[in-house]
């Protein structure tokens, strides 16, 4: 009897301000790294600095471009001028828009509960990253939500966990979710924007350890 294939589970470290924390966290064994060009996100960096540091990253590296209610027509040029390979949408963006994005979109989902995925099914996109609820931020709050709630969105396609993951309870919300992957950023931080090199390490361990 064949047994039944695990997928590895891939490991996004967003937030990334610096081409050292960059490479810190491909050496630790991230698959991707995430750049946020919200501007009222403590770790905002600019498209120069972006695109500086994923001309140096190492082939098969994803690198993800997070945007909140942007016009399509500037995360389409900032997609092209920096080389990202993939956009993660965390605002308000119909289905409508994400179709017009020349990139794989990740559509992010801000889970409060149930309702939260009304209209999932209306999306084309590559993934849904699934993150804690917050009036006052668009992410990074380092809140965790119901993850059972996040076995219902399984159904509309791969699965990215976020809120609130760090090195300490990251392998028990892939035990229970087994979600396509996990994005971990204030969870691996000294401060905001600032990575802790110790805690990526450890929260990337914690991710190989499930099987």
């Amino acid at each position: 009897m064949i047994e039944k294939f695990q997928p590895r589970i891939k490991v996004k470290i967003c937030g990334t301000t610096s081409l050292k924390d960059a490479r810190i966290a491909v050496e630790s064994g991230a698959d991707a790294v995430g750049f946020i060009f919200y501007k009222k996100s403590p770790r905002c960096i600019s498209q120069s600095e972006v695109k500086d540091i994923i001309s140096q990253l190492p082939p098969f590296i994803e690198a993800v471009g997070v945007f909140v209610d942007e016009s399509s027509d500037k995360v389409n040029r900032i997609a092209e001028q920096c080389r990202l390979t993939a956009v993660q949408l965390h605002g308000e963006e119909s289905p409508a828009f994400c179709r017009r994005i020349k990139r794989r979109v990740i559509k992010a989902l801000r889970v409060q509960g149930a309702d939260s995925f009304k209209g999932m099914s209306n999306y084309d996109v590559s993934g849904f990253l699934l993150d804690s609820y917050s009036d006052e931020s668009k992410g990074g709050t380092g809140e965790t939500f119901d993850w059972n709630l996040a076995l219902r969105a399984k159904k509309q396609g791969p699965v990215i966990l976020a809120g609130g993951l760090n090195p300490y309870n990251v392998y028990t919300a892939i035990h229970r979710v087994k979600p396509y992957g996990v994005d971990a950023c204030s969870g691996v931080e000294k401060s905001p924007g600032v990575k802790d090199f110790i805690k990526i390490d450890e929260f990337i361990k914690s991710v190989r350890k499930f099987r």
